[in-house]
């Protein structure tokens, strides 16, 4: 009997030995989760902004950008709200209707002016799908847009009336062309150089530069500076079920979509190769610079969404919209490498259905929207520099 309880109690201290190794590892892995590191702090803003007038809702909120005034102005496609959503599914209702497609907030999320679609009289293209907001230095909006006939950009004063289209609308996908786009992700500014550079984007496979001026392209390139081939054949392993090959050759050509192309302070072009989950750097000039990859296991919709900079006059972090795996990376600008990262899935506030676009303003408080499901904008508050948790998760404020 004395033996049997000896057997008894040795397996039981046997079983929680092991009970608490599996414990101390989960602990570990937590506390690792949870390691301090240096870096931006934010913390998110759930009141921010503040509830639209006239019972209108969002759609896939596909642009973000800063005016002059750190007014926030996005843009979103209210034809993807659904019946179900307004009300109208089974008749009338006094629910919802959409939100005019260009919103601008002011800092405190008042909403200041609502405007867009399409003209009714017909003079200028609205796209089929628009996408994308850039801000010029006369607070001018510059749109593209990514439905199978947008071929176009529209530029618009800052209250929404009608400049000019560069590009012909209406045309076939052509990397290569010099008179219309293939589906433009954005457009971002070299306001010293007079030239504005295009993410084009969902169709083509290129960066393409603009003379701000006239509306013509003056150069353009593909990965590595490659001239971009629209029939190329990617030889890497990224489907469902089978992965992504560390080994493979990188690709040598972008994947759609080129989602940003944006120029930082010190002459450098950071682009967003969104599929193939890396953040390739150039000269102006399209001469190829460095890479690096995030999250590059990612399939479906890629890691690399949309880029911004941190306000300083270094642009010291890189803050990469990751839509997929729903967080911000915070990015040593200089070395290409993670520092910490933002948010986590989920509808609350600071966590991400498919975050899409990111900006910042002059206090460096960061913007971000959300597709798909997400149909939002949110706010997260800069607070310095500090220790972080190496994943901050949503950064809710403290209590």
């Amino acid at each position: 009997m004395q033996r049997g309880r000896k057997l008894i109690m040795g397996g039981a201290l046997a079983v929680a030995i092991v009970g608490l190794g599996v414990g101390q590892a989960r602990l570990d892995a937590a506390v690792r989760s949870q390691q301090q590191v240096v870096g931006p702090i934010f913390e998110v803003d759930p009141l921010w902004p503040k509830p639209l007038p006239n019972n209108w809702i969002m759609g896939n909120v596909i642009g973000v950008g800063v005016d002059s005034n750190d007014h926030v102005i996005i843009v979103h496609r209210g034809a993807t709200i659904t019946p179900r959503e307004t009300g109208l599914d089974e008749g009338t209702s006094e629910c919802c209707t959409s939100a005019p497609p260009i919103l601008e907030f002011d800092p405190e999320g008042n909403l200041v002016r609502a405007w867009g679609g399409p003209p009714a009289d017909g003079s200028y293209v609205w796209p089929e799908s628009n996408h994308g907001i850039g801000i010029d230095l006369e607070d001018n909006i510059w749109m593209g847009g990514n439905g199978g006939p947008d071929s176009h950009i529209l530029q618009f004063t800052h209250d929404g009336q009608y400049i000019r289209t560069i590009g012909v609308p209406n045309q076939a996908i052509d990397s290569n062309a010099l008179d219309h786009f293939g589906r433009v992700a954005k457009v971002a500014f070299d306001f010293p150089n007079k030239e504005a550079y295009v993410a084009d984007g969902y169709g083509n496979r290129r960066v393409a530069v603009l003379d701000m001026t006239t509306g013509a392209i003056k150069r353009y390139w593909g990965a590595y500076g490659n001239r971009p081939v629209d029939d190329y054949k990617w030889t890497d392993v990224r489907t469902a079920g089978t992965g992504w090959s560390a080994d493979a050759k990188p690709q040598q050509q972008f994947r759609n979509p080129v989602h940003c192309a944006e120029p930082s302070n010190d002459g450098l072009i950071y682009v967003c190769d969104r599929q193939n989950n890396r953040i390739q750097v150039f000269r102006p000039s399209g001469e190829f610079v460095r890479e690096a990859f995030f999250e590059p296991t990612t399939l479906g919709d890629g890691a690399i969404w949309e880029i911004a900079f941190s306000p300083d006059e270094a642009q010291t972090y890189l803050y990469v919209a990751d839509g997929k795996n729903a967080r911000i990376h915070i990015i040593d600008r200089q070395s290409l490498t993670e520092v910490t990262t933002l948010g986590s899935g989920g509808r609350y506030p600071g966590q991400f259905q498919a975050v899409h676009s990111i900006t910042t303003n002059s206090t460096g408080d960061i913007f971000i929207t959300e597709t798909y499901e997400g149909r939002r904008v949110q706010k997260f508050t800069y607070k310095g520099i500090g220790p972080v948790a190496r994943h901050q998760g949503p950064a809710w404020p403290a209590e």
